[in-house]
């Protein structure tokens, strides 16, 4: 290749490099990546298997998603020092009051650096479910490949059995886009 090209190209692949590289330069100093909040729904053929999940949540009761089988399950993924967890905790809550016992919320608190923190966010914001507490995000682990474990917040619905129905990676754009792919799944 003559050098005249591959000067370049050189420049070219670093900036392509840099540029792929800058896909998390939104993160700072703030220890998270806000997701798109764009929705992914899953058809029910191709849903895995059931999700197993269970600890103790933030009052020292047990929860396990195996539990609430028989309804959809809506997972919640926050941290208490998260500016769009905040943001986002209203339409949830108002989600919970539009849906009713339909269906069951669950939060997964990841990293926070003690329940204590957790427990003032769930009190400050009127948090009307309980939530297993994670602090080194382990929790995450039976999400992989839906969730990325840091972009907080994060939601999925599990189907009626415990499937990974849909999932919102980000902060939920609206409360009717939740109260939606909630519905869709209980149509089902």
């Amino acid at each position: 290749m003559p050098r005249r090209l591959a000067a370049p190209l050189v420049a070219l692949a670093c900036l392509l490099a840099l540029t792929g590289c800058s896909g998390l330069s939104g993160t700072g100093e703030k220890g998270y990546i806000s997701g798109t909040g764009v929705p992914t729904e899953v058809e029910p053929v191709d849903r895995g298997e059931p999700v197993e999940l269970s600890g103790t949540d933030l009052e020292g009761g047990d929860v396990d998603l195996a539990d609430l089988r028989g309804k959809p399950v809506v997972v919640n993924v926050w941290a208490s020092w998260c500016p769009p967890c905040i943001t986002e905790q209203p339409d949830l809550n108002e989600a919970v009051g539009e849906l009713g016992d339909r269906v069951a919320f669950v939060g997964l608190n990841i990293r926070d650096a003690s329940p204590e923190d957790a427990q003032a966010y769930v009190r400050d914001l009127e948090v009307p479910y309980p939530s297993i507490y994670s602090a080194d995000g382990a929790a995450l682990l039976p999400f992989a490949g839906t969730l990325t474990p840091r972009s907080i917040p994060s939601t999925v619905v599990l189907d009626a059995e415990g499937r990974i129905a849909a999932s919102v990676n980000g902060r939920i754009p609206t409360t009717q886009t939740l109260v939606s792919l909630v519905e869709a799944v209980l149509d089902e």
